[in-house]
C-alpha cells in the first residue's frame, strides 16, 4: 500500500477482524477519534487524511497531537491511542514498518474535580423533562447522576436492562465490563414507566427522540454533550459544569455520606479501591461525618 493515502489505512482497518471484533460503543468512539485524526490539518497543508501515510513523519505526528491538546487532553490522548493502534494494524499487515506517533510523549491531564450540586441537578431535569424533545437526554442525566454510572453505558441501555416491576438495573459496564447490579429509585421508576410507553416498542431505553428511516438511535458521543451544552445554558447553569461530571458528582455524595469504599464500588463498578480515592477528597462535610463518627465513639 505505498503511496495510499491515510483515509486508505483507516478505511482498511474498519474491514478488518481487529476492528471488528471490538464492541459497538467501542467502534463509535474509534471513528469518532479517526474523525478527528483524518480532518486534522498541520499549518497551510492538507488533512492528515489526504497525506500518504507512510509520508507523515514523527514531528508531523507531535505537532497534530499539540492541535488536539487544544481540544482537551483527554480527546487528544484518546486520538493518539487509537492511531497508534491503526499504524499497528499497517506494520502487522506490511503496509509500513514506522509509526510515527509511537514515540509522542502524552500529557497527564489534570484531574477534574467539579462537581454539581443538587439545584443543579434539578434545574437540569425540571429543564430537559419539560420538553418531549429533550426528555430521553434527562433520563440520561438522571440515572448517570443517580445510579453513578458513565454517560456512554446510559446512552445505550436497553429495556432488558430494567425490571421496572421489581425496580431493579442490572449492565455490564462497557469500559471495564464489571457487572453491577442496581435498585431504581420510585422518581425514577416513574419516569422510567412513561418512557416505557412512548418507546418501549424499541430497544433503547433513551434513544432520540426523531426516528431516522424508520429507526431509533442513541445520542451520539459527540451530540450528546452539545444537546446537554444548551439545556444546560437554558438551566441557567454554570459553563464550568459537564454531563460527564454527574458519575464524579454522585460518588462524591457518597463519599461525603459516609458510604464505605466497598459499597461505594458495588455501585461504580470499580475494582481498585485506588479508582475511587480520588473521590475521597477533603470537604467540610467528610470531615464533619469524620469527626461525628469520631465523637459517637469515644463517648
Amino acid at each position: 500500500m505505498k503511496n495510499k493515502k491515510l483515509t486508505t489505512l483507516v478505511g482498511e482497518y474498519y474491514l478488518s477482524f481487529d476492528f471488528n471484533e471490538l464492541r459497538k460503543e467501542t467502534k463509535e468512539q474509534y471513528q469518532y477519534f479517526l474523525g478527528v485524526l483524518l480532518s486534522t490539518k498541520i499549518g497551510t497543508a492538507q488533512n492528515l487524511g489526504s497525506i500518504n501515510f507512510s509520508d507523515i513523519t514523527t514531528k508531523m505526528a507531535k505537532v497534530s497531537y499539540d492541535l488536539w491538546c487544544e481540544r482537551g487532553i483527554h480527546l487528544a490522548n484518546h486520538v493518539m491511542s487509537v492511531t497508534r493502534v491503526v499504524y499497528n494494524y499497517g506494520i502487522h499487515m506490511e503496509h509500513c514498518t514506522i509509526n510515527p506517533f509511537t514515540t509522542i510523549k502524552k500529557r497527564v491531564p489534570k484531574p477534574r474535580k467539579t462537581v454539581w450540586s443538587k439545584q443543579d441537578v434539578i434545574n437540569f431535569l425540571d429543564t430537559a423533562y419539560s420538553d418531549f424533545n429533550t426528555r430521553s437526554l434527562g433520563l440520561i442525566v438522571q440515572m448517570a447522576y443517580e445510579w453513578c454510572q458513565r454517560l456512554g453505558d446510559m446512552r445505550l441501555l436497553k429495556w432488558e436492562n430494567l425490571d421496572l416491576t421489581n425496580k431493579r438495573m442490572h449492565i455490564e459496564q462497557s469500559k471495564r465490563r464489571a457487572e453491577v447490579f442496581l435498585p431504581i429509585s420510585d422518581e425514577l421508576c416513574s419516569m422510567l414507566v412513561q418512557q416505557e410507553k412512548d418507546f418501549g416498542f424499541q430497544e433503547l431505553v433513551a434513544p432520540r427522540p426523531r426516528p431516522k428511516r424508520g429507526q431509533y438511535h442513541p445520542y451520539s458521543i459527540t451530540k450528546l454533550p452539545t444537546v446537554g451544552r444548551k439545556v444546560m445554558d437554558s438551566a441557567g447553569l454554570s459553563k464550568e459544569l459537564r454531563l460527564s461530571d454527574l458519575r464524579r458528582t454522585g460518588t462524591t455524595e457518597m463519599v461525603d455520606a459516609g458510604v464505605s469504599m466497598g459499597n461505594i464500588m458495588s455501585v461504580t463498578g470499580h475494582t481498585n479501591p485506588q479508582s475511587v480515592k480520588p473521590y475521597m477528597k477533603n470537604t467540610f462535610t467528610s470531615a464533619n461525618l469524620a469527626l461525628e463518627k469520631r465523637k459517637k465513639l469515644t463517648v
